[in-house]
């Protein structure tokens, strides 16, 4: 995301941050530092649990990358909706084995052949959030007791 002209753009290697606050019994709220907020709530009363968050990730940047590829095919999207779906591992660690998505378009120009070369673009090399799920993601855990 460039700040000034608020684009999306491709092979930028920004450092993203966010926050996470405990607010009560196994409820937290993440927030960016733009301000934007998401609530995990392992119950599912207050938010969305973490799996379903990332689900939605997932389906958030796929779609952003679909939208921006078919307007460069030079065709005009109207409307896009997606229906996505998360097949997890019943043992733990609980992981995504499988995501199996339904697109809904509509627009001058966007074809079965588009959308389809959209996606797959998409899923084989543009979604981070995709990607980033990937077994050789370095995690650091730095632990603070005050």
């Amino acid at each position: 995301m460039n700040d000034e002209l608020g684009e999306y753009k491709h092979g930028v290697n920004p450092l993203n941050r966010a926050t996470l606050k405990w607010e009560r019994d196994l409820y937290f709220t993440a927030t960016t530092p733009r301000g934007y907020d998401l609530e995990f709530d392992a119950r599912v009363e207050w938010g969305c649990m973490p799996v379903e968050g990332l689900l939605m990730s997932v389906a958030g940047c796929m779609a952003i990358d679909i939208v921006s590829i078919l307007k460069k095919m030079h065709a005009a999207p109207e409307t896009f909706s997606m229906e996505i779906e998360g097949e997890r591992n019943p043992e733990p660690p609980q992981r995504y084995h499988r995501i199996h998505m339904i697109l809904n378009l509509t627009g001058k120009d966007v074809t079965r052949e588009k959308a389809e070369r959209a996606a797959d673009l998409s899923r084989d090399k543009y979604c981070s959030v995709l990607h980033s799920l990937k077994d050789d993601i370095e995690v650091v855990v730095e632990i603070r007791i005050d």
